[in-house]
C-alpha cells in the first residue's frame, strides 16, 4: 500500500509540474506585423467618430458603444473583428446611415474603449452584454427591423448568437461577413514552417498569419477545465500582430475570451441551428479565408447564400467602397 501511495504521490507531483510548465512556458511570441490586414483600419480617423455612449451591463460594467442615428425603419448592430473596436466598422456604418439605417456598434467587452483589454469574466459574458445592449436600445425602435452584422471573428460570434435561443431570435436577420469560424476550420488558410500556405500545404501569397497561439498553455487550460478548474482562465493564450502603441486595439486574448469570441467549437452545428434569415459575404482574395471552402461549410443550409466578391481581401469587406455598396444593398 505504501508503494502504491508513493507512486500516486509522485504521479501527482509530475502532473502538477507538467501543467505548471505548460502554463508558464507554453507561450508564443506575437506574430510578425500583418500590414495587409491592419493597414486599412489604421487610416480611420478616430477623432471623427461619433461620441462614445455607455450602457450598463448586468454585472454593473459601463460598456462602450456608438450610435449612427437615421430615420429609417431598420437598425443594424455591427460586431467588429478580433483585436478590433467599433472604429473598424465606421466606414460601413456611415454608408448604412446614409441609406437610412440606424447603426449601433458596441466595443465588445475586453476591446476598444472598454478596460481592461483582452479578458472577460466568463464564457458567455459577451452574449449577456449583447442582450443587455438590446434591452436598453430596443424600446427606442419598437417597429424596426433588426439586423446583426458581424465581421471576421465578429462574424463567427454573430453566427454563435444566431444559433442560440432565445438571444438568436432577438434579431430579424443576420449578415455574416468573412467569418473566421475556428482556427482549424477548412476555410481558414494555414501558415506552415514560416511560409504562407493554404490547407493543402501549397504556398499561397494571399495567406496571412493573424494570430499566434500559446499551444502549451491552451493544452494545460483544457486539461484543467475538464476537471472543473478555471482559476487561470484569464491568462493570455492568443497574441495578435497589432500595434502596442494604440489605445484601442487589443494585443492578446485570455483563454475565456478566446473561447467566447467566435462560433462554438461545433460551428457546423451553429450553422444548422440558425432560425433567422442569414447571408454570408466573403472576398475571393481573402488573406485569411478560402472562399470556396467557406461555401462548402455552409452547404448544409441551402437557404443561407454565400456571396463571393471578386478581388476583395479580408479588410476590404468592411473598408472598400465596392464591398460596402454590396453590403448596404442587402438592407434594401
Amino acid at each position: 500500500m505504501k508503494r502504491i501511495a508513493r507512486s500516486l504521490l509522485w504521479s501527482s507531483i509530475i502532473w502538477v509540474l507538467v501543467l505548471t510548465g505548460l502554463l508558464v512556458f507554453g507561450t508564443a511570441k506575437p506574430p510578425p506585423p500583418a500590414a495587409a490586414i491592419t493597414r486599412a483600419f489604421a487610416t480611420i480617423d478616430v477623432d471623427a467618430l461619433p461620441p462614445i455612449e455607455r450602457y450598463r451591463a448586468r454585472d454593473g460594467a459601463e460598456l462602450a458603444y456608438r450610435i449612427y442615428a437615421a430615420q429609417g425603419s431598420q437598425v443594424a448592430v455591427l460586431i467588429h473583428g478580433s483585436a478590433g473596436s467599433s472604429a473598424d466598422m465606421d466606414l460601413l456604418a456611415r454608408a448604412l446611415q446614409a441609406a437610412n439605417v440606424t447603426v449601433l456598434i458596441p466595443d465588445l467587452r475586453g476591446h476598444g474603449w472598454n478596460r481592461p483589454h483582452g479578458d472577460i469574466g466568463y464564457v458567455g459574458q459577451l452574449e449577456d452584454d449583447l442582450a443587455d445592449l438590446l434591452s436598453k436600445e430596443k424600446p427606442h425602435y419598437p417597429q424596426a427591423r433588426w439586423t446583426a452584422l458581424g465581421f471576421s471573428s465578429g462574424a463567427a460570434f454573430t453566427l454563435r448568437v444566431a444559433a442560440e435561443t432565445p438571444l438568436g431570435l432577438s434579431f430579424d436577420r443576420y449578415v455574416v461577413v468573412s467569418p473566421y469560424l475556428r482556427y482549424d476550420a477548412p476555410s481558414v488558410r494555414k501558415a506552415a514552417s514560416g511560409t504562407n500556405a493554404d490547407n493543402s500545404g501549397a504556398a499561397d501569397h494571399r495567406s496571412q498569419s493573424w494570430a499566434a497561439a500559446s499551444v502549451g498553455r491552451i493544452i494545460a487550460l483544457r486539461m484543467l477545465n475538464r476537471v472543473g478548474v478555471h482559476r487561470w482562465d484569464g491568462l493570455p493564450v492568443v497574441a495578435f500582430p497589432v500595434s502596442a502603441h494604440s489605445n484601442f486595439v487589443t494585443q492578446t486574448y485570455s483563454w475565456r475570451l478566446q473561447q467566447n469570441f467566435g462560433a462554438h467549437d461545433q460551428y457546423l452545428d451553429d450553422i444548422r441551428r440558425v432560425r433567422r434569415p442569414m447571408e454570408v459575404f466573403v472576398g475571393r482574395s481573402d488573406e485569411l479565408l478560402d472562399a470556396a471552402r467557406l461555401s462548402s461549410e455552409f452547404a448544409s443550409r441551402a437557404d443561407i447564400p454565400v456571396i463571393i466578391l471578386p478581388g476583395m481581401g479580408h479588410p476590404d469587406m468592411v473598408t472598400n467602397p465596392e464591398a460596402i455598396r454590396v453590403l448596404v444593398a442587402s438592407f434594401s
